[in-house]
């Protein structure tokens, strides 16, 4: 006995179309710009006076370089070049006659209509291999954030404990305590605030070193703190599209596509410069030490700071009053209370600046070199705005005010690998990656259209449809990058996703042979397809999960592509599939239970 249900199959609601139809739109009007490309461009980051464009003109053309177009904005000026090989020699010519207020940067601009830009559509960012430019490896040194610990633990027990006596020891500190009364207190001290240290204890004396454990989160710590220092230093140079992240444990990989002349970014990625304030010492002491002023004469200061440069927000040079060039500080609300504090209780004293740098000695280790670049004496309470003189020149000073606005290292970082792409490299890199892309999507379109021949050309409209929402969702996630492993992942993605029509088109010819008509086939094919295509396209994400987690650089790459192309097949193979097909052969027919 059979029963017939009147729901009509092969049909989608009018609500399903149109989500259908405006995702699709939205994809294709992000993919629209990366298909418009760019223009090679100069960002002029001014902190005063607009520059004249006429004058930008004028200067570019005596050098036989071309400006297309300058377009003043509200914080920068943009130049348009008409070659991206006159990028270097431009930003050299302009360097020579803007003022010193001025940064300029190479960047690219899209060349899309201003229509779609002012949507918020914008081209796909292009990795390191594809566009050219420069990539650091930093390692972090972490001996003397170590050593920093350990200092500050003498520290706490010489103001806790007299009778106290601390010295660094290899990998820690060995502490003795010269009056047995206070051995108690010690044990107290270190129970309570010391917990974190590994303890041997050996009459008077106690030698602490950090645990594993707290080690490893400092570290941790550390380097994510370096990380976004290195995130503030790059946007200070104003360096479009970096890519900044860890690698391993203590390493941090920086790509700066677009930029061939590395020496300003590396002048100022590899610096590890800071600043921080002491009051002057009475005399030498367990809590002093001995710094250098910029004649040599040695001054006795306090080693504990006032403030360090942590607390700095914002920083500006400038000249001062006799013409000497002055750096004007802005310090964040804790900064500027304890600031405020010691300056009042301090009016009369005098106060040192000590600016700080690290350098590797011919034995490879991290040392610290300090000068004191200023001694004041208080006359007034200081809040969060202040000056200080003695950086040297102006140039000296916009340099010190670069790094303090950008932040002062946790630890010092080593540039141990340098590698520059050149932009022919690139845009060859470019041209093959999607020639390759090319000539496999077009090969699986053929085989399509003359394998399956009636139901051939949907599959291939699907696929064409595919690369676009790819295209379209890659350029309209933050942060991602395209690079020569993620077109191999389009590449892939192209197999994947026609993978998804084979099975459903399959099915359908199962069914079809088992006597079902046309219609029928159609839905039963559909719906019996959807569990497999789900299954494979789930593992396959697991793993593309794995390699972004697991990989670094280009493997995260292909993984992001990888992921991105099996949603955007599920999406056309599927979906998009059967409201064509729908379109096409749907049928009102009665849908059969078999009981």
């Amino acid at each position: 006995m059979k029963k017939y249900s009147h729901k009509p199959i092969n049909r989608f609601a009018k609500w399903q179309y149109l989500v259908l139809a405006f995702n699709l739109l939205v994809m294709l009007f992000s993919a629209l710009p990366s298909l418009y490309g760019e223009h090679a461009a100069l960002h002029i980051n001014h902190r005063g006076q607009q520059v004249d464009a006429s004058e930008i003109h004028r200067t570019l053309a005596q050098q036989g370089i071309t400006a297309t177009r300058v377009e003043q904005q509200q914080d920068r000026t943009v130049v348009l070049l008409e070659h991206q090989s006159e990028q270097a020699s431009a930003k050299s010519v302009l360097a020579s006659k803007l003022s010193d207020n001025t940064t300029l940067a190479l960047a690219m601009e899209p060349a899309a209509p201003q229509w779609l830009l002012d949507l918020g559509f914008s081209p796909i960012a292009l990795g390191l291999d594809l566009r050219g430019g420069v990539q650091f490896l930093l390692e972090v040194d972490m001996a003397p954030v170590y050593q920093a610990q350990a200092q500050s633990l003498i520290d706490d027990f010489s103001r806790e404990i007299r009778s106290s006596r601390g010295r660094l020891v290899d990998g820690g500190v060995q502490i003795s305590i010269h009056n047995d009364a206070d051995l108690a207190a010690a044990r107290t001290l270190i129970r309570n605030q010391f917990a974190h240290w590994d303890n041997r204890t050996s009459g008077n004396t106690f030698s602490l070193s950090l645990s594993d454990e707290e080690k490893s989160t400092l570290r941790n710590l550390t380097v994510q703190q370096n990380l976004q220092i290195m995130r503030g230093r790059i946007a200070e140079l104003g360096i479009t599209e970096a890519s900044i992240q860890r690698q391993g444990l203590d390493r941090i990989r920086i790509e700066l596509p677009g930029v061939q002349d590395p020496a300003a970014a590396k002048d100022v990625i590899g610096a590890t410069a800071s600043l921080s304030f002491h009051s002057l010492a009475e005399s030498a002491s367990r809590n002093s030490q001995t710094v250098p002023d910029k004649n040599g004469t040695m001054l006795e200061i306090n080693r504990r700071a006032i403030l360090s440069g942590e607390h700095i927000i914002d920083a500006r040079a400038g000249m001062g009053e006799m013409g000497a060039a002055e750096v004007s500080i802005s310090l964040d609300a804790s900064g500027g209370r304890t600031m405020s504090q010691f300056s009042r209780d301090n009016i009369g004293y005098p106060m040192a600046t000590v600016y700080s740098e690290y350098s590797r000695n011919a034995k490879g280790e991290s040392q610290q070199i300090s000068t004191v670049i200023s001694v004041a004496t208080i006359q007034s309470q200081l809040g969060t705005r202040f000056r200080i003189t003695g950086a040297g020149s102006m140039q000296e000073a916009q340099e010190l005010a670069l790094l303090l606005r950008a932040g002062s290292l946790t630890a010092p970082v080593t540039i141990i690998e340098e590698r520059t792409i050149g932009p022919s490299l690139g845009a060859e890199n470019v041209s093959n990656g999607f020639a390759a892309l090319a000539l496999g999507l077009g090969l699986t379109l053929a085989f399509i259209a003359l394998w399956y021949r009636k139901m051939g050309w949907v599959a291939n409209l699907a696929l064409l449809a595919n690369m676009v929402c790819l295209f379209g969702l890659i350029a309209l996630l933050p942060g991602a990058v395209l690079t020569l492993p993620g077109i191999a992942g389009m590449v892939l993605t192209v197999g994947m996703a026609v993978d998804t029509n084979v099975l459903i088109f399959e099915r359908i010819k199962d069914k079809m042979q088992e006597g079902r008509t046309f219609a029928q086939s159609i839905d039963k094919g559909f719906s019996s397809a959807f569990s497999s295509i789900f299954d494979a396209n789930l593992t396959t994400m697991i793993v593309a999960l794995a390699l972004y987690t697991i990989g670094n650089g280009p493997v995260q790459g292909f993984a992001v592509t990888l992921g991105l192309g099996l949603l955007t097949s599920m999406f056309t193979g599927v979906f998009l599939s059967r409201a064509i097909i729908n379109l096409v052969w749907g049928r009102d027919q009665r849908r059969e239970l078999r009981v």
